[in-house]
């Protein structure tokens, strides 16, 4: 489809990022200031991709905007297309300055710290000549990184169901309940069973974040049902500042929890069995980028 539309033989990637930009976004404005432009000017470009390629990519309504049929098409090609020139020009730049390569990793917001980062602190210092290009996101956003091939590796929260991904255990840590100070279960030290958190108001994030997680948790903190979800907050942090205004609890992992210490927040652990969730390294099966490799062979 794109080879029959370019018929000077060349592609204007500039374009084609911003149509995958606003693919992503389906709001000109929003597009727009991701990409730091104009609206119009963006208006403009994909009018302009749009006569390029003789069919309409955008349905514009008083509602909002939709991709048509051939615009999700094109959506996808774009991403793949500007993930592969991407990665090519920076092995062009790798090789220009004699370096080792580029690894570009994705931490998940939940686990920092630990084993996580003694595992990059041990690839750096054995690949000094290797540029960590490093950024943090929900597991979510990082599978469709590594899908697209804008990631080389990303830390996950398992289980990911992805036949595109291999992961490999990295750590595991234990899920703590995060309770109001003022609330029942903050006095004492005691342990906290399963049937005293049902139907206990509960806040969490959103479960597209990170599907896999967010079910572990849901069935091991509350295996017997009643769970009760009244709000949702963006990130851990958010979490417990909700629980500190002393409405909602929630179960958060062990080591976020406690690097955070938000004032007016007792955390209690579960009795036995103890819920736990797990951090994998993941990457693209195909991948043939020898640092990945060095980075796996760090895990044995």
């Amino acid at each position: 489809m794109l080879d029959s539309a370019g018929r000077d033989g060349w592609w204007d990637l500039r374009r084609l990022r911003y149509f995958a930009v606003f693919a992503e976004e389906l709001h000109f404005t929003r597009a727009a200031d991701r990409l730091h432009i104009a609206q119009p000017a963006l208006s403009q470009q994909i009018r302009a991709l749009e006569r390029q390629l003789g069919v309409p990519l955008v349905h514009r309504g008083r509602r909002g905007c939709t991709l048509t049929e051939v615009g999700q098409r094109v959506a996808a090609e774009a991403t793949r297309l500007l993930a592969e020139v991407g990665a090519g020009t920076e092995r062009i730049r790798d090789l220009v300055r004699g370096r080792g390569g580029r690894l570009r990793l994705a931490y998940t917001r939940s686990a920092r710290g630990g084993r996580t980062d003694a595992l990059v602190a041990r690839f750096r210092s054995a690949h000094p000549d290797v540029e960590v290009a490093s950024e943090t996101a929900w597991t979510a956003r990082n599978v469709a990184g590594l899908l697209a091939g804008r990631l080389d590796a990303a830390f996950v929260r398992t289980p990911v169901d992805e036949p595109g991904l291999t992961c490999r255990f990295v750590d595991s840590e234990e899920l703590l309940l995060a309770v109001p100070a003022g609330h029942p279960l903050a006095a004492g030290r005691r342990r906290i069973s399963r049937p005293e958190v049902v139907d206990l108001p509960a806040v969490m994030w959103p479960r597209e974040n990170g599907p896999g997680m967010f079910d572990r948790t849901i069935a091991q903190v509350w295996p017997d049902g009643g769970f009760r979800l009244v709000r949702h907050e963006p990130d851990d942090e958010q979490l417990l500042r909700a629980v500190a205004g002393g409405d909602v609890v929630a179960a958060v992992p062990a080591g976020r929890a406690r690097a955070l210490r938000v004032k007016g927040v007792r955390l209690r652990r579960f009795t036995d069995p103890v819920p736990t969730v797990d951090v994998r390294l993941a990457w693209r099966r195909d991948t043939t980028n020898p640092v990945v490799h060095h980075l796996i062979a760090l895990l044995d």
